[in-house]
């Protein structure tokens, strides 16, 4: 049985696995949060980086107006919460994507780096794959 170079197929179907799935949802609501879309209660969970800082002189200063602050942790366990977590994923995402109001066209493009990343780790592991049994 051969298995093709690149799983092709992947391009076809609808979904992202669970971890992206779970980075597309947040970039998603921190979007609406955004633009203005959402409850109250998500936007008071989140807080950009312009509104957070309280002198102009700091190093965090040169960021960009559309990153949101990431709240101070004690506990590795806090990471996984929206309020950490949205943001986080939200910051990492390229400036072309971020600044798209369109919420259609903010989906689409989003769907389309995150499976541009898969297919980028998947090829590079069927890589490692057959350097480490050809040699």
């Amino acid at each position: 049985m051969t298995f093709p170079q690149r799983p092709y197929g992947l391009i076809q179907l609808p979904w992202l696995p669970v971890s992206y799935r779970i980075k597309f949802k947040q970039c998603w609501l921190v979007h609406a949060i955004h633009y203005g879309h959402n409850p109250s209660y998500l936007t008071e969970t989140v807080q950009s980086v312009g509104a957070s800082r309280s002198r102009s002189g700091l190093c965090s200063s040169s960021t960009s107006s559309m990153d949101y602050s990431l709240p101070r942790l004690r506990t590795k366990f806090r990471e996984r919460a929206f309020s950490h977590a949205g943001p986080a994923a939200w910051n990492a995402l390229p400036d072309h994507i971020r600044t798209v109001a369109d919420p259609v066209k903010f989906r689409k493009l989003l769907k389309s780096h995150y499976l541009f990343k898969l297919l980028t780790f998947v090829d590079f592991c069927v890589f490692l794959v057959g350097v480490l049994a050809f040699g």
